[in-house]
């Protein structure tokens, strides 16, 4: 008796928003409890909050805003525990923290009716998006980024991870979140290097999808350094319009082939922060990878040397330091940051360059010397500003 093989397919519709806000946990602000009704559960939703510590110290009144947001709310609400958890990249590093997390959603039977509120910078939100999805198979999520990367593209994905093994996001999952919420009051407390970073994800969509959108940048460049909100607010929503509809509409939402345009400037920048044990920040390392790539894509001939002037001024104006932090012995280190995210893609090396501004360009080789050289004449650029 022959047995065929049995053969079915399915789709699944995926949907979430983004949403813009100011003081989101001020009594009379209905953002939050609008998206939480929208579930349309009878009984009141728990919620298990948890806060990027520095987000805590930076807004100290914050875990009682919460609190008492929920005890006004509590036909809909049940707050069970807001937890603090470190904040930066090195929350990725650490397996205790995704357990931390596990250990909350566990002791206050966080189900997948609950909701997990995560609230913090886009390193947090990636870890704590990773313990939701495999908890229980995935519980629901609502980030609440307080970033510039984390409100324009960071928590705007699909995807959520933690670091492993010395390689960044090595275990991950791709989950929807339920919604976003970007409440732009946490912006006014961020650290300078915190407000400039965000702004290098902006850079990179403008420059692989929209020539318009990077002329505004260039043309506020010295607004954005300056902390001008409206300037901020609108690469913000920009950034996160193009990188939703990429995902949306792009045809590979997660990723299961190699080109992935949106980590321009990635393969560099993901090296580097390694390298440095995460003293940069994400952002300032794509600026740099960024700038690296554009400098070997003009000496392969892909752009001018006018447009790659342009694009490192626009980069330095912004305030961004475009230098390489290795040193000449360090270079081979670096260069294997090309087979690593190759790797992490699988298949083919795709590495997504420019051949104009507002124009991606795939190849599927790099030449290691002319990188080299890319190296040292982006040394020389940045030794002559």
């Amino acid at each position: 008796m022959e047995l065929k093989p049995i053969r079915q397919s399915f789709s699944v519709q995926y949907e979430y928003q983004l949403f813009f806000t100011q003081g989101l946990f001020q009594i009379g602000n209905s953002i939050l409890l609008d998206v939480l009704k929208s579930y349309k559960k009878e009984a009141p939703i728990k919620l298990l909050f948890i806060i990027d510590n520095g987000v805590s110290e930076a807004h100290p009144e914050l875990v009682n805003q919460i609190r008492r947001y929920c005890d006004l709310n509590s036909n809909h609400l049940i707050h069970t525990q807001s937890i603090l958890v470190d904040g930066g990249e090195q929350v990725k590093n650490k397996t205790e923290c995704v357990e931390q997390v596990l250990k909350g959603i566990n002791e206050y039977a966080i189900c997948r009716h609950s909701f997990v509120v995560v609230i913090g910078g886009g390193a947090v939100i990636d870890m704590v998006g990773y313990a939701a999805a495999i908890a229980h198979r995935g519980v629901k999520l609502i980030r609440i980024p307080t970033t510039v990367l984390s409100q324009n593209d960071a928590a705007v994905g699909v995807k959520n991870s933690i670091n492993a093994f010395g390689k960044k996001n090595f275990l991950g999952t791709f989950a929807t979140p339920f919604a976003i919420i970007n409440d732009s009051d946490f912006l006014k407390t961020l650290e300078q290097r915190d407000w400039i970073s965000g702004i290098a994800e902006a850079i990179k969509v403008a420059l692989i999808k929209d020539k318009e959108f990077f002329a505004y940048i260039a043309e506020n460049a010295s607004a954005l350094k300056a902390r001008k909100m409206d300037a901020m607010q609108y690469v913000i929503y920009k950034c996160a319009e193009m990188h939703m509809q990429h995902i949306s509409q792009g045809g590979d939402p997660f990723e299961s082939g190699s080109s992935r345009p949106l980590d321009f400037g990635h393969w560099a920048a993901h090296k580097l922060e390694h390298m440095t044990n995460y003293e940069l920040r994400h952002g300032e390392a794509v600026a740099k990878g960024i700038a690296l790539d554009i400098t070997y894509a003009q000496l392969i001939g892909l752009i001018s040397q006018e447009e790659l002037q342009h694009i490192l001024d626009v980069l330095l104006a912004i305030g961004f330091d475009i230098t390489l932090p290795i040193q000449e012995e360090e270079i081979d280190a670096l260069l294997k940051g090309i087979e690593e995210f190759r790797e992490h893609l699988g298949g083919q090396l795709t590495i997504t360059l420019i051949s104009g501004i507002g124009k991606k360009h795939d190849v599927h080789e790099i030449s290691l010397e002319i990188m080299k050289q890319a190296i040292e004449k982006l040394k020389a650029y940045a030794i002559l500003k």
